[in-house]
């Protein structure tokens, strides 16, 4: 049987700590929440492997090192607000609860939001919810957010999220490239969105963030 604590510590060790992710909030969450209570059943022993693990067709939780990066590059503060875009059954959600005064995850797939919610109910992450709906539409009633992260992949960035971001505030998602990906972080502006290059990374397109077809004639 796993030793989840001990796969957990070695997760951190040797996939997030050598990624230059060093904020000790950000160690702290990942050593304390069970990564491998927030992914299906079926994946509980390959929770802590450095890969992507499949959550529904399309649909992954991010490696540990692609997230803990992520998250860095963001330097949440414990005073804002935190839009959590495709969070599967609410692993970055809950970390993002650690980080931020508030979260609100959202999940297009109704039956995996619900679960969400329970695991979140159980792990006590009494600062967060989630909301079943669109990823592309976000959760209006709920904002502004000081940060938005996307769970995945993005072409192109859905302008109800854009609306939903304050002035300032920061966005972080993995823009695909065919089959590879740089993460980006966004800062909004008066202007749009003001992004810079993080670090590589891919991941499976999010619903609704696809570009639309080119036309050919």
């Amino acid at each position: 049987m796993t030793d989840f604590v001990a796969a957990r510590k070695a997760m951190v060790d040797c996939q997030v700590r050598p990624s230059d992710v060093t904020s000790y909030p950000i160690i702290a969450a990942m050593l304390a929440v069970p990564r491998e209570e927030f992914v299906p059943r079926a994946a509980r022993e390959t929770a802590y492997l450095g890969a992507h693990i499949p959550l529904a067709p399309g649909r992954v939780l991010l490696d540990a090192r692609s997230f803990g990066k992520m998250l860095e590059a963001l330097n949440i503060q414990p005073t804002e607000m935190v839009l959590d875009i495709g969070c599967g059954l609410g692993y970055s959600t809950a970390l993002l609860a650690r980080l931020a005064e508030f979260v609100v995850g959202v999940e297009a797939d109704e039956a995996m939001a619900a679960e969400a919610e329970a695991i979140l109910a159980a792990q006590s992450a009494d600062n967060a919810v989630v909301v079943a709906g669109e990823l592309a539409a976000g959760a209006a009633a709920h904002a502004p957010y000081d940060v938005i992260v996307l769970q995945g992949a993005y072409e192109t960035m859905p302008q109800a999220l854009v609306d939903q971001l304050k002035l300032g505030g920061r966005i972080a998602a993995i823009h695909a490239e065919g089959a590879y990906g740089t993460c980006r972080i966004g800062i909004k502006t008066s202007a749009g969105v003001s992004w810079r290059r993080a670090f590589d990374a891919a991941a499976p397109v999010l619903p609704g963030f696809a570009a639309a077809p080119a036309f050919v004639f």
